[in-house]
Order: structure tokens, then sequence, then C-alpha cells
């Protein structure tokens, strides 16, 4: 990608102001491969980073762009004060995710570089940052104080953007000034044109403001994001007849529009998928494209038999698609299980950007009624509503007239894959190891972690290891994630010099979930797990961290559909994975926060 380096700022900006923060990320580090002394992309790599949640890839990556040492070159002023903003800014995400005194320690920090930015430059914008973070120290008087004083600062500047309003507006909630928030915020949401990377940072920060003063959230409503929409539904056949696709065109818009859709995720089937992503495009918002294997073989299983109208329907809508992501890239083997993988991937998907956006989230489906089997919109919908998510329903037989097209030809049935949960590990320093140490190895590493694997029998399907390698298959992603950190604490835990293994001895893992076979293992005598998605996963590990696990973005959508609160992904980039397997996005899987004490 060529370009100047304040063109490659530019698509970093919008990729930020989408809220895309992935993109955003490999994007400013495509650019500072090309100008690798450019401040802003500087600036926007660790923002990228920050934005996705990702604070400790943040700090490091701060660190090693040396970004804190600008501050005495010469640089336009905003920029400047945005780099020192964004410095306090990584504190104040380590407090928020932190408890007790720590949380408290690094709020007050957090709140003194803010402060003093204010001070310096007269600037609103880090003056509210240290108002808003003394009050959530417990400092009300101090921050109402400081609150005033941005109030003051940013009614004596000409500038009226969406920064100063919402600036304007979180001091005056902190004064508890609801009139003026409230025209404030209203001013906001008229002005923000679309940048929804910087709302998604606006609402958390203003929740917690509310939170900390008692005041009804529902004040924030003017900065609502778009909805994230997952999309679902039957293909045209017995069960959505092609007469009905007028009417289902018509209340697929009325939805969009009702419910304010800016993003959706699904696949593209010739029938409901196609007629989703459609009235997406028409209506300016992206379109996130999931499909379940290779696809010309796609097009020919799931768009072809809908009729001859479709495929060119289907190829207008990829072209036009924000992304498009492939469950698989392999044959479809007559395997109607890819099918559920994709959607799944879809849903979860959908769920991290709303999570990431602050958005509120929605399935949409066009169904008949019908459960249908366990592959299929019946299954997708009672996998949504399993989980207490908001479903709606357009009737896919509404006003039909006519005889339907009769339902294609049954797919033969050739190889079916299950979906798994893979782990991949070594550990760094092992091939140093001395003869003697090496019994010593197996019984203090090896020993802890299979009574580590014994605590989780029951989810365990399969393991492996030789040498410093390790190799586990679990039955879901959030067994593997708890499988895997556990296994870090673990190893963390143990005093290597006591035992007489040196120092420099580190654990890595890599997660990925997919597809595989079951198969049995004759030389093992016991079924093992095999398929292109085995590889995948082995490829993680050797780019991982020592002390790290590193997750694949399947893994982290599957997490994110499961709702377990127990853990988080950070997003940490695009890289190429091991022996040019290809670039991969990687998660660093880690615990989640407990919640704050209030």
């Amino acid at each position: 990608m060529a370009g100047t380096a304040q063109e490659r700022g530019e698509k970093v900006r919008e990729a930020l102001k989408s809220g895309d923060y992935f993109v955003a990320c490999d994007l400013a580090e495509q650019g500072l491969n090309d100008h690798p002394d450019d401040p802003q992309l500087k600036y926007y790599a660790v923002l990228a980073l920050a934005r996705a949640g990702a604070t400790a890839q943040a700090i490091a990556r701060q660190a090693a762009l040396r970004l804190n040492d600008l501050a005495g070159e010469t640089l336009p002023r905003r920029l400047k004060v945005d780099i020192a903003a964004l410095a306090a800014r990584l504190v104040k995400d380590q407090a928020l995710s932190a408890s007790g005194t720590q949380r408290h320690a690094l709020l007050r920090d957090s709140a003194a570089k803010y402060r003093r930015i204010f001070e310096e430059t007269g600037d609103p914008f880090p003056g509210v940052n240290a108002a808003t973070l003394t009050l959530l120290a417990g400092e009300d008087a101090a921050a109402r104080e400081l609150a005033g004083a941005v109030l003051r600062a940013g009614d004596g500047q000409a500038r009226k953007d969406y920064w100063a309003h919402v600036t304007a507006g979180e001091a005056a909630l902190t004064c508890r000034d609801i009139e003026r928030a409230t025209r404030e915020l209203v001013a906001a949401g008229g002005a923000h044109a679309r940048d929804w990377g910087a709302v998604a940072s606006t609402l958390r920060q203003l929740r917690l403001v509310c939170q900390a003063t008692g005041l009804d959230p529902a004040i924030l409503a003017p900065l609502q994001p778009p909805t994230v929409i997952n999309f679902v539904g039957h293909m045209v056949g017995p069960r959505f007849p092609a007469s009905a696709e007028p009417a289902v065109r018509d209340d697929i818009a009325a939805l969009l529009r009702r419910h304010n859709v800016g993003f959706g995720y699904g696949s593209l089937a010739g029938g409901a998928d196609i007629l989703f992503a459609e009235a997406l495009l028409a209506c300016g918002a992206e379109l996130h494209t999931v499909l379940p294997f290779d696809q010309a073989e796609f097009a020919q299983v799931s768009v072809r038999p809908s009729g001859p109208d479709w495929l060119p329907r289907f190829e207008r809508c990829l072209a036009k698609a924000s992304s498009v992501t492939f469950a698989t890239t392999d044959e479809y083997l007559g395997d109607d299980g890819l099918f559920s993988y994709a959607s799944q991937m879809g849903m979860g998907l959908a769920l991290l950007r709303a999570n990431f956006l602050s958005s509120p989230i929605r399935q949409m489906v066009v169904w008949d009624g019908r459960p249908g089997a366990a592959v299929g919109t019946g299954a997708d919908v009672g996998a949504w509503r399993a989980r207490e998510l908001p479903v709606d329903v357009i009737d896919s037989r509404a006003n039909a007239s006519g005889p339907a097209r009769p339902a294609p030809a049954e797919r033969p049935r050739r190889e079916v894959r299950t979906v798994r949960a893979m782990l991949f590990g070594d550990v760094r320093g092992f091939s140093k190891l001395r003869e003697a140490q090496l019994p010593v190895f197996v019984r203090e590493i090896w020993g802890r972690f299979g009574d580590v694997i014994a605590r989780h029998r029951d989810g365990v399907l399969f393991r492996n290891t030789w040498g410093d390698g390790l190799y586990i298959v679990a039955a879901a992603a959030p067994l593997a994630a708890e499988l895997a950190l556990d296994l870090q604490d673990v190893f963390r835990a143990l005093d290597l010099a006591a035992h007489g293994l040196p120092d420099h001895l580190g654990l890595r893992l890599g997660g990925h979930i997919g597809p595989v076979f079951e198969m049995h293992d004759a030389i093992l005598d016991v079924n093992n797990f095999m398929g292109v998605h085995v590889s995948r996963t082995a490829r993680i590990e050797p780019v991982t961290p020592v002390g790290a696990v590193y997750v694949t973005e399947p893994f982290a959508a599957a997490l994110a559909l499961s709702q377990d609160s127990r853990f988080t992904c950070e997003y940490v980039g695009q890289a190429p994975a091991a022996k040019g397997y290809g670039v991969m996005r990687f998660y660093s899987l880690k615990r989640a926060a407990p919640p704050a004490a209030h």
C-alpha cells in the first residue's frame, strides 16, 4: 500500500472513526514500515491499540516507538497535546481494570497527568479527564471545582466541534448541571460525523460519570451509536417462496430504519442473506460477510439453487462488503456443520463489534417459525435466544403467492467435521536443558500441567506431548481459555531455581477454534483430531510472546458468543503466522478484571 505519511494517517483515522480498531492497528503499522519516524502514525499506532482495549500492548508499543520522547520536538500543538493525553489515558485504562488501592492510586496518577496538561495548555479535553478521574477517585468537591474550570475554559474558545460539546457535557455532568449536560450532548450527537470510535470511547467514560454521580444514564441517549446486527434467514425455496421476496425486502428495510442499523454480520446465501446485504448497503451501513467455505463452491451450493438472478447479486454484495471472512477456505465435502460454524462466527463477530462500539446488538431473521434441523435458521435463532439477546423475526412466507420453488436436491454427505477448540504450546529454552535437568522438567513442569489438565478432564478430548511441545483439544472455547490461563498461572508460580531449572524457561500458548476431523489414531490407539485448523493452531504459538496466550479471531468470536465474562480478548494486531501460513489476526487472551467496588 503506497502513499505519503499523511495519506496513510488519513486511512488510519477513517478506520478509527468507523470503530474498526483492528484495521486501524494494521494500517498504522503498515504506514510505519514505510515512514518509521512519522509522529502522527506513531500516535495512531498506540491509540488504535488503546481503543481496542489492548492496554498492555499499547504501553509496550508506546515505549518501543519512544512516543513520550516526542514531547521535546517541534510538533503541531494539537498532536503534542494528543500525545501527552494518550500517556495519561493509558494510566487511566490501567486504573479502570484494577481494583482496591491500586485502582485508587492509578486514578490519582492519571488525573495528575491530565491536570498538568490542562494547566500548561488550557485545553479543556485533558481538563475534563482530570475532573472525571478525580471524581472516580472519590474527591467530589475537587472534581466539581476542576469541572467548573473546564467549562469556563471551553466557553472562552471559538471551537465548537464534537469534542468541544462532549467535553462540556462531561464537565456539566460532573457538576450535576443536567440542563447544560443535555444541551451539550444533543449538540455532540449532531456533530460527530459518524466517528463511532470516538463516540464509543466517550460513552464508556460518561457511563462512569453517571455511575459515580448517581445520574440516570438515559441522559446519554443522544450519543447512542448505530445498532449492530447479525442477520440470518432461509434460502429461496419451500420455506421462503420467491413470491414473498418483495414483502420481505420491504420488511427488512423498515427494520433497519427502525433500529438505526449501522453494521451487519452474516452470510450471503441466495435469499434472505442477500436481501439483508443489499438493504444494508442501500442505507449506507457496513456489510461484513462470513462464508463457510471456498467462495466459488459456496456460490454453487448456496446461491445458484435460488435462481439465475441471485449469483450477480451475490457478486455485487461481495464486492461492496467492508470485510469478507472465511470460516474455512477448504472444501465443503458435504459437511453442513460448516454452515453452523460460519453462523456462529458471524454472531460472535457482531458481538465483538458491538462490545467495542458500546452499540445495541440484535439478530434479524427471515424465518417461517419452524425449528427445523440442528443446522439452519431455526438453530441460529435458538442459539441467539439462548443468550437472551433480542431477535426480530420477519415471516418468510408472508404475502407469498403461487407455488414455492422446490427444495434443492439433497446434498451428498461425505466426511463430517466437528468444531473444537485447540491449544498448542511449548517451553522456550527447553533445547538448552542439560541431561540431568530433563527428568526434573518432566516431573515438575509436565507433572503440574498434568494436574491442570486432570481438573478439566471432562472437557479435554485429546492431549499429546513431545519434548517441550503440548497439544490439547477441548470441547469449547471457554474451557480451552480457562485451561490455557491456568497453565500459564501454574508455570509463573513455579520456582524454577529451587528445582535446579534455568530461569530463562518460559511458556507460550496459542489457541484457535475450527472444524476438524475426529478419527481413530492407530498409532496412539485413541481418537485424534486432524485437519487444516489443527495446522493453523500450531502456527500461532511460535509467534506468541513468552508468558502470553494468543488466540485467533474465531476463538475471540466464540468467547464473545459464549458470553463468558471471565475472559477478555485484547486485539494485538495482524501478523504472519509461522512457516508461511498466511497473515492472521491475533488477540491476547486474559482473565477479565473483577468489577470495581462502589
